[in-house]
């Protein structure tokens, strides 16, 4: 396969390691990813996409979890709270997903990279350059002797936190019309945990998180402040998107925003339903871009973890948005910082290798 050098798309958020784990042969399903699979996300679809990588994120659903604990309320409103995963269930998750990931290596479906010269060279190879993310921290212990474990295993970069507390810090649940500042910030396991991860250079990122946590790591951290996908909260006031002061906070950082293409978190309106027009798209980026800057923006599509607009559908159709950012008034160079070039920058200032 042949990337285009100019508009090949690296993606800050994909959910198919957790899609694969679910699947009735995980294993056969990964070999299936070479040839077609019903998500967003396969090879074929990436290759006809110009997808030339992205972040694998191992996630953890809490199966067996939910039918025994139930839905909390937070004190003091009416919004319900996701329950906490053990951490045996994380452990054996994370690891399979762990294993997965690496099928998929082992395959030739994708190319495990830890380095911006590893994904550059991948591309250029036509190979897909796979980071391995991992979103909510519930199988690290207060030790961090399994954060070590995976970050030897090529982990580059975690989210402490999916929409629901760890041990580490607080997720935000999903709330339209509401901010981000919900429920206090990082433990202080979560300090530790930031403080290590600056160490080893793994990225650090702040989608899912509350805001009180937020502004916790953007006092402590001394790396890039990254949301790997999340929008504008001034067009779309869902509690998972960014406000205008965090925003300027990751400008200020050096860091950036991969835009999620997850319609219920770009809609006006809050609404799940694939019409979401690329106007609507493009309006998050244009916020993006003049609060952030065009060096601090990409995408974070969250395929196969919500739902896609229908003009995009899954990654084959990336292309329409390129199209669609040309037909707004992007220009050639713009264009490229979107689509890979911003990523690779924020990765090579992060990285320790």
């Amino acid at each position: 396969m042949n990337f285009d050098p100019d508009t090949w798309i690296f993606d800050g958020h994909n959910d198919l390691l957790s899609i694969l784990e679910r699947a009735d042969d995980p294993l056969s399903a990964c070999d299936d990813f070479l040839t077609g699979l019903p998500g967003n996300i396969d090879l074929p679809k990436m290759t006809k996409g110009q997808m030339g990588g992205g972040f694998f994120a191992i996630w953890i659903s809490g199966r067996g979890n939910a039918p025994t604990v139930p839905k909390s309320i937070i004190p003091d409103t009416n919004i319900y709270q996701i329950p906490a995963v053990p951490r045996e269930i994380a452990l054996e998750t994370a690891m399979l997903q762990l294993s997965l990931f690496k099928r998929l290596v082992t395959n030739g479906g994708i190319s495990h990279c830890t380095s911006t010269a590893e994904m550059k060279a991948a591309v250029a190879q036509g190979k897909v350059a796979a980071i391995l993310h991992m979103e909510g921290a519930e199988a690290i212990g207060e030790d961090l002797s399994f954060l070590e474990f995976l970050f030897e295993k090529g982990l580059r970069s975690l989210g402490p936190v999916w929409s629901r507390d760890t041990i580490f810090a607080h997720g935000v649940p999903f709330v339209f019309n509401s901010t981000p500042d919900i429920g206090p910030g990082l433990t202080e396991a979560g300090f530790r945990l930031v403080k290590r991860c600056n160490e080893l250079g793994v990225l650090i990122d702040l989608s899912h998180l509350n805001e009180a946590g937020f502004w916790d790591i953007a006092k402590t951290s001394d790396a890039p402040l990254v949301a790997t996908h999340s929008n504008a909260h001034a067009i779309c006031p869902h509690s998972r998107n960014l406000t205008d002061k965090q925003l300027a906070a990751i400008k200020e950082s050096g860091g950036m925003v991969g835009l999620n293409f997850g319609t219920a978190f770009l809609r006006p309106d809050g609404r799940r339903t694939g019409d979401c027009l690329p106007s609507i798209l493009l309006q998050h980026l244009d916020h993006l871009i003049a609060h952030l800057g065009e060096n601090h923006v990409g995408f974070g599509s969250d395929f196969d973890g919500t739902l896609m607009p229908d003009f995009i559908g899954d990654s084959a159709g990336l292309p329409n948005l390129v199209t669609a950012m040309s037909e707004h008034g992007y220009n050639d160079a713009l264009i490229r910082k979107l689509c890979h070039e911003n990523w690779l920058r924020v990765l090579d200032k992060t990285w320790k290798t």
